[in-house]
Order: C-alpha cells, then sequence, then structure tokens
C-alpha cells in the first residue's frame, strides 16, 4: 500500500518541488496540496508545469491532514506549530519544511526568528531531520524538523573533520552562496529582476537566521559549542548552493589522508559525492538532483583546511532532503523516489 502524503503550502517553491518530487515517488501517493492564498484553484494553474499531470484542486489544511498519511508543511515560520498539533492527535506523522522545529532551544528561535513557541509540548515529539547525521533519531519520530538549505551543506561538509577531530571547531569561516529560490515566492527588493541580475552581493552578514541552526548542529558533531563567521551571498540564478568553508587544522596531515576519512565517513551514503584529484565542485553537477558534492582543498601554508559543498537548494536544501527523511519514517531505501541524474548543462 502507497504511503498518503500530504502538502500544506503546496504553492511555495518549496512546496512546488515537493509536488513534483512526491508524483513520481514509487511508494508514495499524493493526496491532498493545500494553500491558503489558491484554495479552491488548481494547482496547475499557478504551475502550468503540471497540466495534464497533476491538476488537484487546491484545499485546506483542514482536508490535507484528514487524507494523508505523513504530512509536509511547507510555510513561514509561526505557524507549523498549531499543525503539528493537530498532526500528534490524528496519529499523523509531519515533516515541516519551516523554521519551528529546527532550534532546541526557545531563546535561540525567540532571537533569530522574533517568535515565540506557543507550542512547547509538541516540541518534545520533534527531532532534527538532517539524514546523515542523526538517521537513528528519525526513524522514531512524529514530527521532522526539516534542516535549512545552508546548514545542510555546511555540517554536511564539516562533520567528517570534525568528527575524526583534525580541524579546530574554533575560528570556522563559511562564505556561502545561494539562488534566489531560497528567499521564497514572496518578491522582496532584493530579488527583484533589476536588482539581482547581473549582480552578486552579501546580504544579512553576521545576522542571517541559519547561524544558530548551523552552530547547534556543529555543537552536537564536537559536542563544544563554537560560535562560527557566516556570510551568505544571494547569486543571480535559480537555485543551487555553494558553500566555501575554512578551518584550522589541528595537526600535520596529508590531503590523501584528509579525503581518505571523508570516503570512509560518507562511502555508505547514497547522496554524498567526494570529489577526485582535488578538482573543485560546481553547482551545475547537483543541479534538480538530492547529491551533495564535497571537494576538499588544504592550504599547508596557513595550515588550513577549505572544504566546498554544493547541493540544490531546493532538492537536498528542502524538498528532496524531506522525502529522504519521509522513506526514513517509513522504512523505504532513502534513495527511493530520489535517484534523479543532475542534467549535464
Amino acid at each position: 500500500m502507497k504511503i498518503k502524503a500530504g502538502i500544506i503550502g503546496a504553492t511555495g517553491y518549496a512546496g512546488a518541488e515537493l509536488v513534483r518530487i512526491l508524483i513520481q515517488h514509487p511508494q508514495a501517493e499524493l493526496r491532498a496540496v493545500g494553500s491558503v492564498s489558491f484554495e479552491g484553484k488548481s494547482i496547475a494553474e499557478i504551475y502550468p508545469n503540471l497540466r495534464g499531470i497533476f491538476e488537484n484542486i487546491l484545499v485546506n489544511e483542514e482536508e490535507v491532514i484528514d487524507k494523508s498519511d505523513i504530512i509536509f508543511t511547507s510555510v513561514p515560520s509561526g505557524l507549523s506549530e498549531a499543525y503539528a498539533v493537530k498532526c500528534l492527535r490524528k496519529r499523523k506523522k509531519i515533516i515541516d519544511l519551516g523554521a519551528d522545529f529546527r532550534l532546541e532551544k526557545p531563546q535561540d528561535y525567540e532571537k533569530w526568528y522574533k517568535g515565540r513557541y506557543k507550542e512547547q509540548a509538541v516540541h518534545e515529539h520533534a527531532v532534527y531531520g538532517l539524514p546523515e547525521l542523526f538517521r537513528s533519531q528519525i526513524r522514531k519520530a512524529e514530527i521532522v524538523g526539516n534542516p535549512g538549505c545552508y546548514p545542510t551543506s555546511v555540517a554536511l561538509g564539516l562533520m567528517p573533520a570534525l568528527k575524526e577531530g583534525i580541524i579546530s571547531a574554533k575560528g570556522i569561516i563559511i562564505d556561502s552562496k545561494s539562488g534566489i529560490t531560497g528567499s521564497g515566492r514572496e518578491l522582496t527588493r532584493n530579488t527583484h529582476y533589476a536588482e539581482c541580475n547581473e549582480g552578486f552581493s552579501p546580504y544579512k552578514l553576521a545576522e542571517h537566521r541559519h547561524i544558530p541552526e548551523i552552530e547547534q548542529t556543529l555543537c552536537k558533531i564536537t559536542g563544544n559549542l563554537e560560535r562560527v563567521t557566516f556570510v551568505p551571498h544571494l547569486l543571480p540564478i535559480n537555485r543551487g548552493i555553494l558553500s566555501t568553508i575554512y578551518a584550522d587544522l589541528i595537526e600535520d596531515i596529508s590531503w590523501e589522508r584528509i579525503v581518505g576519512i571523508y570516503r570512509k565517513t560518507y562511502e555508505k551514503e547514497a547522496f554524498i559525492r567526494i570529489c577526485n584529484n582535488g578538482s573543485a565542485v560546481n553547482l551545475k553537477n547537483v543541479r534538480m538532483s538530492n547529491f551533495c558534492d564535497i571537494s576538499l582543498h588544504m592550504d599547508q601554508r596557513n595550515g588550513k583546511l577549505i572544504v566546498v559543498s554544493a547541493i540544490d537548494n531546493m532538492v537536498k536544501g528542502a524538498a528532496g532532503q524531506a522525502v529522504q527523511n519521509m522513506n526514513i519514517l517509513f522504512d523505504l531505501p532513502e534513495i527511493t523516489g530520489l535517484d534523479f541524474i543532475p542534467p549535464a548543462f
């Protein structure tokens, strides 16, 4: 029997990507899609690429929850807690692509998202959903907080080096670039075509909301809370995230040994690819896929490891990772429905 899936917030970019993936998933049936803004319309009216393929009418959240075994919420922060309460009461699982279940400390959420947890009890049922780090916890979860796109690229890039203790947890610098879909479907000044086309600039320097999530995840890897320097940039492309991460090496170690550590750590991970021979990753090689490509480089003169990771922010950074979490929850191979080959150009 197929998994009955539903999406609340199906007309945002991440929601639309969930639709694309779930209607092709061999073990899932997309039973209901919801939208506050476009309720009563066919989703194919909003996204004409779905004409003749999936033309379901957009319904309210109650109908989505009632028709589904698992509910994906792709909505702004502050809204998913209430949906989680309803799902728990009806014994439905929920995967939230927003920020409501990413941060463990209420004070962090209040500081960075300017809101408060209104349903504190539901957070006891939540697990942070980065499969490569927390797979065993995800299997038993009722609520999965799907990671942010930047934190995914950073955690996957740093995890092997931090676990092996070859780099210092202090002084890590993260330079990340994202396509404009990371800002969501609602238009902002810096995502106007005239503003972002032929431009390239940093934004939210030292104040991006993903900083506490990055630090929280790295703390779980190392056992120590260390602050990072994180600077995001907006690329004039639709999708993709590339993070270049700088960390101090603790010991004199060869590049070959570092590569060996990364390969051993990720040898059984279907979606992690380590580049060969010191070549650098390229966003085009992960586009439209659930892969995370990682390349490793040494600055021997300064005793630094440079890690570069690339993901598609709408797939591994959002909808693809959410479906990967669904596969774990329902004891399916994680690659199920996610075996996309990135286009060559």
